[in-house]
């Protein structure tokens, strides 16, 4: 008999990956349902009943799915020690996700899918140029830990003509900016400035952090 999980106890990664599947499943059922219903009997009055059933499901089963993957990858990426990498990760997937959920709900409802992505793109035009600094850092955490110039925990030598140069150990990188520890105490650094400079390791650091 299996044992049942104790109450307040997070689910384990499998049960996570297995109930984001099995809800994004429900999703394109429900696309599928409403598709093949269109196809065969065309817009009647049933289709309007057909749709108000398959919209809340999909958009239901849709965001539940999306928060379950998204979760599922940052808790791989988690176990792997790339913890930035997962809180990043998490965020863009659920983005994304998101998204999708959104464009599939409008073309149930029979939006114009033209029409639609021609709304995203000016918004995401908007968007862009509003928060072109924060989302620079954010694409340039990515890069950062995935090229994987420094580690966590790596004595750097940072040369940029923002911050001149600087010897620190790297605390941490985070979504907008890398955190350093100097001899002058803690600097945090934007990623694109960080991206933008020149860095190199050095093997015998004259000082280790406690």
């Amino acid at each position: 008999m299996a044992r049942k999980r104790p109450r307040g106890t997070p689910p384990t990664l499998q049960q996570v990956w297995i109930s984001g599947i099995v809800a994004a499943a429900i999703a394109i059922a429900a696309i599928i349902v409403k598709s093949e219903f269109d196809r065969r009997h065309g817009v009647m009055h049933h289709s309007s009943i057909v749709t108000w059933i398959t919209v809340p499901v999909l958009l239901i089963s849709g965001i539940y799915a999306v928060g379950r993957l998204a979760d599922g990858m940052g808790r791989f990426l988690a176990r792997r020690t790339l913890e930035a990498a997962a809180a990043i990760v998490r965020l863009v997937a659920t983005g994304v996700g998101y998204l999708l959920v959104l464009i599939a709900v409008f073309e149930l409802l029979g939006v114009s899918l033209a029409h639609l992505i021609i709304g995203f793109g000016l918004a995401g035009v908007v968007l862009g140029i509003a928060a072109q600094q924060s989302l620079g850092n954010i694409f340039a955490s990515l890069v950062l830990l995935f090229a994987r110039p420094f580690s966590v925990g790596e004595h750097i030598r940072v040369r940029s003509g923002t911050i001149g140069v600087v010897d620190a150990w790297v605390l941490g990188i985070g979504l907008t900016y890398v955190t350093l520890q100097t001899e002058d105490g803690i600097l945090k650094v934007p990623n694109s400035v960080v991206l933008a400079s020149g860095i190199g390791k050095l093997d015998t650091p004259p000082n280790r952090l406690p």
